[in-house]
């Protein structure tokens, strides 16, 4: 039996893309920047114009677009975020046309319909990074931990602390633990999201997929 395949749109160095592997997907990834240190079979370009030709070939997809616009550190600064493009709306719109599991992930104060919201201490990881997925699936949650330990400010951790992963993260040893990614350098790492979340979306996926061969079998 084959691997299922998943597509990764604008997938970064691959920290996302990880996690789908670690639950047994054949991934690719999509990015309009080159990606050096991605570690699976990457296509450079524009996402959605992938997805609207070779969307078809995979079994589930994953899209992060930009998220600069909707952080708390571009709307800190007035007139920032509109500088940053917003793709979420396109991407729903391009998604719905496929009757296949997809999730969108963004940051909190984005504009995703009926997101749920993963933790880094729902999975016993050193960090609290928020971050949002939007499916045309249902997708359970796991418990939320109460938020005990402080978070450290970025590029200044502290033992007793959870790691903060933006700006200038260090040590850079410490936050590639953390995240559970090694590959990645200091950039990188900031933008991706740790692989423990989208192994627990990717055992969903499979869940959904087993179910739907079932019936379609039948």
């Amino acid at each position: 039996m084959r691997k299922r395949r998943l597509l990764d749109l604008y997938c970064g160095a691959g920290g996302a893309s990880m996690g789908y592997h670690r639950e047994g997907f054949e991934v690719t990834g999509v990015d309009i920047s080159p990606q050096k240190n991605y570690p699976f079979k990457f296509n450079q370009g524009d996402a959605l114009e992938f997805l609207h030709e070779y969307g078809h070939y995979f079994d589930a997809i994953h899209a992060s677009p930009p998220c600069q616009r909707h952080s708390a550190m571009s709307n800190c600064r007035p007139g920032l975020a509109e500088k940053y493009p917003d793709l979420i709306d396109a991407t729903r719109q391009a998604l719905l046309e496929f009757n296949r599991p997809w999730v969108i992930e963004n940051v909190p104060g984005s504009p995703l319909k009926d997101p749920i919201t993963l933790c880094g201490q729902m999975f016993g990881l050193e960090l609290y990074r928020h971050r949002l997925f939007e499916s045309n699936i249902y997708l359970n949650v796991p418990g939320h931990p109460e938020h005990i330990k402080p978070a450290s400010k970025a590029g200044h951790w502290k033992p007793g602390t959870v790691m903060s992963i933006s700006g200038h993260i260090a040590p850079i040893a410490k936050a590639r633990e953390v995240m559970g990614i090694d590959w990645c350098n200091r950039e990188e790492l900031a933008e991706a999201i740790p692989p423990a979340y989208t192994k627990y979306i990717g055992a969903q996926f499979n869940q959904w997929l087993d179910v739907y061969d079932l019936l379609d079998v039948g």
